[in-house]
């Protein structure tokens, strides 16, 4: 079992929260993260999809009191939204008895209800945190090229080999469009979301043009816009916002989208051949092979979705781009008022536009990187640092600790 990086701070929360709500696209590890937690502490498991563990919350409240000793996991509970409510009953009454911490710990697929109802009903009584797929600290620079070809899923990235974790990225797909988007309530044709998840995937990281793919599925703009809020709120899309600042220039608008696991990415678009990505010998005959013209894409979307992870929620994040060409790949904008510029590259010699620069400029950027695939950590201009991805994680790790 890879160690989960969040694994302290969930035990954090638990000590701290009566309920704590563990959020992440299925399949992500919530289940045996949860059941690592609880390990050496009383405990109750209740899995929502089964038909046995609901019976037992017929009367929800009758039955959760007679385990009010134990932490008591409820898993996909968005299933039952109505539970909420009753929840809050328990967390207060509780709350009066000296149990104020360690009651519930609620893992969900981050549907739209889950986060209506447990914002709505349980504010001031729960924490929320995001378990994302593994990130590049969690398995190390070794294995930092099979994090990317094969994304960071447990069942795809520990697979025994390429066809196997192929495979399950594809059931994956097929089995989150026919039957867990269904059980989430949206009545959406499985085909028809197959080709919006597909058209998102063929323009990673660009700026998102709605009409475009519109026209592509034959709906309206209002449609894909909701299609898209979907894909996002089930953690399956980024959907990354452009820097917004009074500069007197002309910005652009609209957001990137991004196809937030790299392996399902890669299934989507059919790219088979990062498959023998591993059979090769040396970064340099890597770099020769990949010539398809999503690669850059898809390196630049796992770059961004591993320095996310790590800042977590509190960082403020974007991109920058105006018409005029100055653009920057990501920004983030960190409580304390410190501004980052972070350009993203594949290549082993990267070099920067005017471009680039003026951006940093237009932003009053603190601090300015290029991730690069290289190990050597250096200036590749004055105030510019030329990094590693491992290496950068940590940086913004720290910087994250010290706020």
């Amino acid at each position: 079992m890879i160690a989960r990086r969040i694994h302290k701070e969930i035990q954090q929360l638990i000590a701290q929260y009566p309920a704590v709500a563990l959020l992440g696209p299925r399949q992500v590890g919530k289940t045996t993260l949860a059941f690592a937690l609880v390990e050496g502490r009383e405990s109750i498991y209740l899995d929502l999809e089964s038909d046995s563990d609901r019976s037992r919350l017929q009367d929800p409240e009758l039955y959760l009191l007679s385990h009010q000793d134990k932490l008591v996991i409820l898993d996909e509970v968005q299933r039952m939204p109505n539970l909420f409510q009753n929840l809050r009953g328990l967390i207060d009454r509780g709350r009066r008895e000296g149990r104020k911490s360690g009651r519930f710990l609620l893992l969900g697929s981050a549907s739209m209800d889950l986060l209506q109802q447990s914002s709505e009903t349980l504010a001031g009584r729960i924490a929320y945190t995001e378990l994302a797929a593994f990130d590049a600290t969690e398995i190390g620079s070794k294995e930092l090229d099979t994090l990317w070809i094969r994304g960071g899923f447990a069942e795809s990235f520990l697979a025994i080999n390429d066809t196997q974790s192929l495979r399950w990225r594809r059931d994956f797909i097929r089995t989150y469009l026919e039957r867990d988007i269904p059980q989430l309530g949206p009545r959406i044709a499985a085909e028809t979301l197959r080709r919006f998840w597909t058209m998102l995937a063929h323009h990673q990281g660009a700026v998102l043009n709605a009409a475009a793919l519109a026209r592509g599925l034959g709906v309206d703009g209002k449609t894909v816009a909701s299609y898209l809020d979907l894909m996002v709120d089930l953690l399956l899309v980024r959907r990354l916002q452009p820097w917004h600042g009074n500069l007197g220039k002309r910005m652009v608008k609209s957001p990137k989208v991004y196809v937030r696991d790299s392996g399902i990415l890669h299934a989507l678009v059919g790219l088979r051949d990062l498959e023998g990505l591993r059979d090769l010998e040396g970064l340099r005959d890597l770099e020769g092979l990949l010539g398809h013209p999503l690669v850059g894409a898809s390196w630049e979307g796992l770059v961004i979705e591993n320095l996310l992870v790590v800042a977590g929620s509190h960082v403020e994040a974007c991109f920058f781009r105006t018409a005029a060409g100055a653009e920057l790949d990501l920004v983030l904008q960190w409580p304390n008022g410190k501004t980052w510029a972070i350009e993203i590259k594949r290549n082993l010699a990267p070099t920067l536009s005017k471009g680039f620069y003026s951006a940093c400029t237009d932003i009053k950027a603190n601090a300015a990187f290029v991730v690069y695939p290289g190990t050597e950590q250096y200036l590749i201009a004055p105030d510019v640092t030329c990094i590693h991805l491992l290496d950068l994680m940590q940086v913004v790790r720290n910087e994250r600790d010290s706020q």
